[in-house]
């Protein structure tokens, strides 16, 4: 797993990759003469915490071959991230018909990955500061890009939620509802209908 890093992480990526390669071990050392003491240390933690170089025992790092690490900025990672999350959620709209429906509909890839999360308006700051601080680009009601991304749906107050497989969602009845209202959403209603016998269980 890869996350984006700043054009300096980029850079020194380069640098070091040009360099040693993916086999050949180096060390901090390697930038001394380049700069300064922190941005050196700065340099490091950036390219080792989003996963661009990786450490060994004996204190040496190597490169992440670049094909691995274009790859693993697409990877999916929002459902496990959301598992550290300390304020309420619940997943909604489609994500909540992804994973009610236990994943027969799925309507994703690597070109795009939306997530919808419904959270208290309040605490807005802290779901903004959560997804950046994970690299995970986000929006408030809105928006797109390339891969993954969320889509933050505010609301006052939170209505019970349930727990499926680690997540947190809407309610059964609530992601009925809303797959109902659309033909794309027909067979995850039908396997939903199925499963949990109607729209008679909240859970």
């Amino acid at each position: 797993m890869t996350v984006e890093i700043p054009q300096y992480g980029l850079r020194a990526y380069a640098l070091l990759f040009s360099k040693r390669g993916v086999h050949e071990g180096f060390r901090q050392s390697e930038l001394d003469w380049i700069v300064s003491v922190s941005m050196k240390k700065k340099i490091f933690s950036v390219l080792l915490r989003s996963g661009w170089i990786k450490k060994h025992k004996d204190g040496t790092y190597t490169c992440t071959s670049p094909s691995d690490a274009i790859k693993g900025l697409l990877e999916f990672r929002v459902p496990e991230i959301m598992k550290n999350a300390k304020k309420e959620y619940a997943f909604t709209k489609f994500s909540a018909v992804e994973i009610w429906s236990d994943f027969s509909y799925v309507q994703r890839g690597m070109e795009k990955s939306p997530y919808f999360v419904k959270v208290l308006r309040k605490d807005l700051r802290y779901w903004k500061n959560f997804f950046n601080a994970n690299g995970i680009p986000n929006y408030v009601e809105s928006g797109t890009t390339i891969g993954e991304y969320v889509i933050l749906v505010p609301v006052r107050a939170l209505p019970k939620c349930y727990e499926k497989n680690g997540l947190k969602v809407d309610s059964l009845n609530e992601t009925m509802r809303y797959a109902k209202s659309n033909d794309i959403y027909a067979y995850a209603s039908e396997y939903m209908k199925n499963k949990y016998g109607g729209a008679s269980k909240s859970a």
